[in-house]
């Protein structure tokens, strides 16, 4: 692919927009979904809870994470409007147990401590104040919540092509360290590896990514 492509790339994974935008989240979908079922298995997840997921993106995984456990409520939240407007037309048969928020990607539009588990996966690049942000995710969860990180591990993702363009890539140690500059307290490290489709050609690759298990 050539820059401009790359970069155009690079901007939809960031924030996915117009027709565009559509395919790209179909794509994250398909290459990101071992990744999100990774990061709901570590969840946990009990009856009753209220679940939020950042980033969603098309929410194409709703339908099997409803059935997970009973009368379980979603509250997903992004910044693409092009997203936002696909994962509730994809969904609208679940709109009474699952609703979408748009929001500007800094401050979480929500109550102190309401949900008892949240989890993002390939967002974290993206923040621009992380500490500030991830002090925000804090405030939302409840006392005994658990918030799942998951991320493509620095190594890793020097090796694509288009995070060159407004990625801010982590290693375990540089997230660990960025943590601890939180009002979060405890924090779990667990490596995943899988085979996943590259994004910019048919080629299988080797994806390296952690899964954080972060606790007030």
């Amino acid at each position: 692919m050539e820059e401009k492509d790359l970069k155009i790339l690079a901007q939809n994974l960031a924030n996915p927009q117009g027709e565009k935008g559509i395919q790209i989240g179909e794509m994250m979908h398909a290459t990101n979904i071992g990744m999100t079922l990774e990061s709901i298995h570590s969840l946990l997840i009990e009856d009753s809870e209220h679940i939020l997921e950042i980033g969603h993106g098309n929410a194409g995984h709703l339908k099997s994470f409803l059935k997970i456990a009973k009368d379980l409520k979603y509250t997903g939240i992004d910044i693409s409007e092009t997203m936002h407007n696909e994962a509730k037309n994809l969904n609208s048969e679940f709109k009474d147990q699952a609703d979408f928020v748009l929001y500007e990607g800094e401050k979480l539009p929500f109550e102190d401590e309401v949900f008892d588990k949240i989890f993002t996966v390939n967002t974290v690049y993206f923040w621009k104040e992380p500490v500030a942000y991830l002090n925000e995710i804090y405030r939302v969860l409840k006392d005994n919540g658990t918030f799942i990180l998951t991320f493509g591990q620095r190594d890793f993702m020097e090796t694509l092509p288009f995070t060159a363009y407004d990625f801010t890539l982590y290693s375990n140690d540089e997230m660990e360290e960025l943590i601890s500059k939180t009002q979060f307290k405890r924090m779990k490290i667990s490596e995943k590896e899988e085979e996943i489709k590259s994004k910019t050609g048919d080629e299988l690759i080797k994806r390296i990514y952690t899964v954080l298990t972060i606790k007030k």
